[in-house]
């Protein structure tokens, strides 16, 4: 009886723990599956935010002033018109928005990586050029406009703006919700503000490529749109503050886009709508929403990496010389080219390639 009593305690005891195994293993298979799901949600929000948020806003506010509810859209209106210039003044961060968890899925769907490489002193203010533009700039966004990838523990005591355009902050709603991540116009009045009556500590990003430079984007292409941009640089001088390279590996990659020729009839409506409107208008895809195997607006979940590069010290000259410009914008080509060169083979990049700077 003993014997058997034996037998029976090990096999329910081996049986249990089976099933606890098993139980255990369904467990993290949901959990997986559901973050999976979280990930896609959190990014799919921001590109339709990124597409559709400012005309869709615009819209329902116009459908609202026709209804019975006209009065909620008026006082809202009001509001818009007494704040409209808060965009200017570096805007109306809000670090609770910033620390949403939704970030963190989003960072986690790609994933999307920050790298420090140098520390920066809160007493001097900073530009960073971010390269390349991509379609959406999601890194830009992810790194320096959320604390998903821990910018605030990684440079303590700066706070990054980074700046779009203009256009977005006349839109409804969407204006609101740009400035509540530390989003700002990128315009001459908000970067004078920020840089000149902010205090030290700041760090204005600007995508220094813009629209020309998204239109050649495009998986397996490392390309900068640079030799002819610096006003940033000019602004750098006007103010004193440090110019910072920044290169994000990847960002080309998370969407494939149709390039057309220069001279073709393509390349000429998206040039006609950079020059009038501010953006170029890009045909391109990514993966389906159930399948990666099928086409869609969600961006490829491939891995992108941001790379901080060292800070170039710059001296206030309140009107810089074309040559002194043009010395400081060699400078911070080198710069770009060096980090480039420092750190591709680190995140998948072959020895070979090499950064065209256009």
């Amino acid at each position: 009886f003993s014997v058997c009593k034996c037998n029976f305690i090990f096999l329910s005891s081996g049986t249990g723990s089976n099933i606890l195994s098993a139980l255990q293993d369904l467990f993290w298979l949901l959990k997986s599956k559901v973050e999976k799901q979280l990930q896609i949600i959190s990014v799919l929000q921001w590109v339709l935010t990124f597409l559709i948020m400012g005309i869709a806003c615009t819209l329902i506010l116009m459908y609202i002033l026709c209804t019975d509810c006209w009065a909620i859209a008026a006082l809202y209106l009001a509001w818009l018109v007494f704040d409209w210039n808060t965009p200017k003044k570096g805007g109306r961060r809000s670090q609770w928005v910033r620390n949403w968890a939704i970030w963190r899925y989003f960072r986690d769907y790609f994933p999307i990586r920050l790298v420090k490489t140098h520390n920066l002193l809160t007493t001097r203010n900073y530009i960073f050029g971010y390269h390349p533009h991509g379609i959406m700039g999601l890194g830009a966004f992810c790194n320096f406009s959320t604390e998903a990838t821990g910018i605030s523990q990684k440079f303590p005591g700066i706070r990054p703006y980074l700046a779009t355009l203009a256009g977005n902050f006349r839109m409804p709603i969407l204006r609101d919700y740009l400035m509540s991540g530390g989003i700002c116009p990128v315009n001459r009045d908000s970067i004078d503000y920020i840089l000149s009556k902010n205090g030290s500590g700041n760090a204005i990003i600007i995508v220094v490529g813009g629209a020309a430079e998204s239109l050649n984007c495009t998986p397996g292409k490392n390309s900068v749109t640079l030799k002819n941009r610096k006003g940033f640089v000019k602004l750098a001088l006007r103010h004193g503050a440090d110019l910072v390279p920044v290169y994000s590996f990847g960002e080309n990659e998370v969407y494939k886009q149709v390039i057309f020729e220069e001279g073709s009839w393509g390349r000429w409506v998206q040039k006609k709508f950079q020059k009038h409107i501010g953006f170029a208008p890009c045909i391109f895809h990514g993966r389906g929403l159930f399948s990666s195997n099928t086409w869609g607006l969600l961006p490829y979940s491939k891995p992108i990496t941001t790379v901080v590069g060292e800070p170039i010290t710059i001296p206030k000259i309140d009107n810089p010389s074309q040559k002194e410009v043009d010395f400081y914008h060699s400078i911070y080509v080198d710069s770009l080219i060096k980090l480039f060169e420092k750190y591709k083979s680190k995140f998948g990049l072959p020895e070979t390639e090499v950064l065209e700077v256009n």
